[in-house]
């Protein structure tokens, strides 16, 4: 869903501030907000997750994924970064939902045309080159991503910190049909 036909075009209409000359695009997201804001009513949930799920993602923007899960708001933990891979911060994310939160299901999705096929990690030395300074993260570029679904899954079941690991399933959300393909954890 996209806000730009929701919001007066009229950037003075949009913004509160008249020292703002140009509607961005957070000024147009901040008065979807407003608009929202104006019927919203406490559904009178808690943090915990109505379906003990945790979904980690891509943040690609073509993935709806309440929509192509069936999900509704309060049923399931989203995480999301580029490529959805399980890095030490979904760990982190991940070991929350299950500790504190009740989670016991982990669900992953991949998707086809991921951006990260197309990069490498040259990526964080193109960065050093030009900031002077290193990124501490990698990359985590992936040329298959059967088996980079298969490498978060292995993630996911092998950390120590995570005491549910029984049911962590992986899947490839196909971007042109909507579909989920189901990854082999063993290939």
């Amino acid at each position: 869903m996209s806000t730009s036909a929701h919001l007066p075009a009229d950037p003075a209409v949009a913004t509160p501030s008249a020292a703002r000359t140009a509607d961005t695009v957070t000024d147009r997201l901040v008065e979807a907000n407003r608009q929202y804001a104006a019927d919203f009513r406490d559904p009178g949930m808690d943090a915990r997750p109505v379906l003990h799920v945790a979904v980690v993602a891509c943040m690609d923007a073509r993935l709806d994924l309440h929509s192509a899960l069936g999900l509704e708001l309060g049923d399931c933990h989203t995480i999301r970064n580029a490529g959805g891979v399980v890095t030490e911060d979904v760990i982190r994310s991940l070991t929350i939902s299950q500790r504190a939160l009740g989670t016991r299901s982990v669900i992953l999705v991949h998707h086809t045309g991921c951006g990260l096929e197309t990069l490498t990690e040259d990526f964080r030395h193109e960065l050093e080159a030009e900031v002077g300074q290193r990124p501490p993260w990698a990359v985590e570029s992936f040329r298959d991503v059967d088996q980079d679904v298969r490498q978060s899954m292995q993630r996911v079941r092998t950390s120590p910190f995570l005491p549910h690991t029984d049911d962590v399933r992986g899947f490839v959300f196909d971007v042109s049909t909507g579909l989920l393909r189901e990854v082999d954890p063993v290939k």
